[in-house]
């Protein structure tokens, strides 16, 4: 698992302040989403990914490792 990417679909569109807290991914909108996708190292990153997902109220649709 180290270095894989992966991206995360979250429902709406993020705020500038709110994408500035994900800086090590890359933000795509679309009309309703917003997908956040890069490089994880390792487990422990995933994981605080989707903590911090959490933490800032947003709503998780999908999370997936994207082919090499």
């Amino acid at each position: 698992m180290a270095g894989s990417n992966y991206e995360f679909r979250i429902r709406g569109r993020l705020s500038d302040p709110v994408l500035a807290r994900f800086d090590t991914l890359e933000p795509d909108a679309t009309r309703v989403d917003t997908i956040l996708h890069g490089p994880i190292r390792d487990q422990a990153a995933l994981h605080g990914i989707i903590e911090q997902v959490q933490s800032l109220g947003l709503e998780l649709v999908e999370v997936r490792r994207l082919p090499e």
